[in-house]
């Protein structure tokens, strides 16, 4: 009989391409990974890892049972889910991670709200950019994940992930207050073009996402600072030192010296929340996609025209719709 913690080993193995990855994946010691594997290739009687460089590789017997360990985790965690949802049961441990601002803007109420419904739920958190997010969720290390996309730039999902919107949110331009177009009732993205701007780090999906858009303006962008989080763009613009983009999720308080004003043509980001399709009948995933829709609401931003991609699968995920709404109630 093959172990299942075993199978677990392998598969974050082949997930994250290493010994350490493995073990900071499944949150043991890289010498629990080895004597696991160990013991695995003891039960099959075959090779499942051989040396490769200073690392590891997986042999074609180990590449062959990690897929099939993949497939009897995920039935694994379906069966799980299958008995939380009989116990009807909003209890154990729950992963979640958020970008910067909905960190900011939506975990205070949204975890509140958890510990406060649910005091058997243990609920832990991080900061993690929209694509970290979703490899953690797709990898098994979180179970939920609050990512964004843009209005003109979807985000890419794999597929086998549930999405539930929980809010359109906003964005204007921030500058300083000194700024000639700081009075202004709006601006077109054209009419900075000399102007430089403040954005987020080299390859992340904001960052590429302004350059898109800037582009598509005809603007080509004089990046001046880069900085990851938005107070920290903000406090750049009070300086002196250029523009930014400046969504209102977890914007205030304004530092001293900025002035946002609308665009002309009308800037807004998704927030959602994605996760496992095998995990979809679990009580604390609902709940969770409950809490958060809550505080989204709170924040002024609930969900305008693009609701209808609320709760709706992954493009291609091929999740049964009925599925998807179970997990995603209304709030």
């Amino acid at each position: 009989m093959l172990n299942l913690e075993r199978l677990r080993t392998l598969d974050a193995l082949a997930r994250h391409g290493s010994v350490s990855g493995a073990a900071e994946g499944l949150h043991i010691t890289t010498s629990a990974v080895s004597q696991q594997m160990a013991k695995l290739e003891r039960e099959v009687g075959q090779r499942l890892l051989a040396k490769h460089g200073r690392g590891v590789r997986l042999t074609d017997a180990g590449r062959l049972l990690a897929e099939h360990a993949a497939r009897i985790l995920s039935q694994a965690e379906l069966a799980q889910a299958d008995l939380e949802a009989q116990r009807g049961q909003v209890a154990g441990e729950l992963r979640v991670s958020a970008f910067p601002t909905a960190a900011r803007g939506l975990f205070p109420a949204a975890l509140a709200d958890l510990k406060e419904r649910h005091p058997a739920l243990r609920v832990r958190s991080r900061e993690l950019e929209p694509e970290n997010g979703i490899r953690g969720v797709v990898r098994g290390d979180l179970d939920l994940a609050v990512v964004l996309d843009w209005y003109n730039k979807p985000m890419p999902l794999p597929d086998g992930l549930v999405k539930a919107l929980l809010l359109d949110d906003p964005a204007d331009v921030a500058l300083p207050a000194a700024h000639p177009l700081a009075g202004r009732d709006e601006i077109d993205l054209a009419e900075l073009a000399e102007d430089e701007w403040i954005t987020w780090g080299e390859g992340e999906f904001c960052h590429e996402w302004l350059m898109f858009t800037l582009r598509s303006k005809g603007v080509e962008p004089i990046v001046a600072h880069r900085a990851a989080e938005s107070h920290t763009q903000l406090n750049l613009v009070a300086a002196g030192l250029g523009v930014c983009v400046a969504p209102l999720l977890g914007r205030d308080p304004l530092p001293g010296g900025v002035v946002t004003v609308p665009l002309r043509q009308r800037v807004r980001r998704h927030v959602f929340v994605v996760w496992r399709a095998d995990a979809d009948r679990r009580p604390s995933i609902r709940a969770a996609v409950r809490a958060l829709r809550a505080a989204g609401e709170r924040v002024g931003g609930a969900p305008g025209s693009s609701a209808p991609e609320s709760g709706s699968p992954a493009h291609g995920s091929g999740v049964p719709q009925e599925g998807v709404r179970t997990a995603a109630p209304a709030s």
